[in-house]
């Protein structure tokens, strides 16, 4: 355990402009590979769509899961899904224009499907791709 010195998401989110699209797409990167390795060893956390309360960012974009008071290995893994659904569809959503910076809503849908019936990490890569954070 660490102490580690963040900013809430979505107070983080406030402090983007329209032009730090780079910033909340790196941010979102590395968060989605923190979840994928919990999804990995079948640990889910619980709260993920409440990310605005779990996920902290430091003022280097480094994110952090936090809290898993919740935390389950008995229950369907989720924490990919969950945290791209409050990323695109919830309360952040319209503050980090989520809509412009990932414009392919549809196929994004159709690859988190993909993933949730099957999280291996070929669909994983698929989610990268479709969302423009596979480099």
């Amino acid at each position: 355990m660490e102490f580690f010195n963040g900013l809430p998401l979505f107070k983080w989110a406030e402090t983007q402009t329209a032009s730090d699209r780079r910033a909340v797409k790196e941010v979102l990167e590395k968060l989605l590979y923190s979840c994928f390795r919990l999804d990995s060893v079948g640990l889910d956390h619980g709260e993920l769509s409440h990310a605005p309360k779990n996920v902290l960012v430091n003022p280097r974009g480094e994110g952090c899961i936090v809290d898993f008071e919740s935390a389950s290995t008995i229950r369907r893994v989720a924490n990919v899904t969950s945290l791209l659904q409050y990323f695109l569809f919830g309360r952040i959503s319209r503050t980090i224009h989520a809509s412009r910076i990932f414009p392919r809503k549809g196929q994004i849908l159709k690859t988190l499907t993909q993933y949730k019936q099957e999280p291996s990490v070929e669909n994983f890569n698929r989610i990268l791709t479709v969302l423009g954070l596979a480099g």
